[in-house]
């Protein structure tokens, strides 16, 4: 091979090398963009401390939804102790919301809700637990938040009951991002990393 060739060779080479390196110089491959999954829609309920809430008050807040009962037993605890996780991680960023609905609102009454929102020391600026209409909140549940097939809503409203373990994550937009197993302790995780993921947007 000729020196001219040989030259051509290693010039090439050097260019490939500083394309090479200037492409993962810029390239973050950790931070992957979340999905937009759905929009929320208009939403108003009431919160544990009686006042009525709805999307202009989230204030372009990230927020996590969730829908329990206070009087379960079973996974609503649970649930709830890894919300606490992640409330604690976030409750004195005013960027962050947590939005607990009840699923039983005639039985979840304000001062109960109340008193459940205390005993996990929510406070109601940053973790609202709300109340509704069923079928309003059933409603946002399936068609915003994707905690349910929204099928399910064509038997009578009376006669449903809707029991879920996850966690909808929503961006300062109103988009959902991702929805995690709240039970499930790498799913929490992956929720907090993504909820600072979508605060540092």
């Amino acid at each position: 091979m000729s020196k001219k060739a040989i030259g051509y060779l290693l010039f090439f080479g050097v260019l490939l090398g500083i394309f090479y390196g200037v492409l993962v110089y810029t390239t973050d491959f950790e931070k992957v963009k979340l999905p937009v999954l759905n929009t929320v829609q208009p939403f108003s309920f009431l919160k544990h401390d009686g006042k009525t809430v709805s999307q202009s008050d989230i204030k372009n807040r990230v927020y996590v939804a969730e829908y329990f009962f206070t009087t379960c037993k079973g996974i609503c605890p649970k649930m709830n102790k890894n919300m606490k996780v992640i409330y604690d991680q976030f409750k004195s960023n005013n960027n962050f919301l947590v939005i607990s609905h009840t699923v039983n609102p005639d039985t979840d009454s304000l001062p109960i809700m109340k008193h459940y929102a205390d005993s996990l020391g929510a406070s109601p600026e940053n973790w609202w637990f709300v109340t509704g209409s069923k079928e309003n909140l059933y409603k946002a549940a399936r068609e915003s938040y994707l905690l349910d097939d929204p099928k399910n809503s064509s038997k009578s409203i009376s006669d449903q009951f809707l029991h879920t373990q996850f966690f909808t994550l929503v961006d300062r937009q109103g988009r959902v991002r991702g929805v995690y197993d709240g039970i499930k302790k790498e799913e929490v995780d992956q929720l907090i990393h993504d909820i600072q993921e979508l605060i540092n947007e």
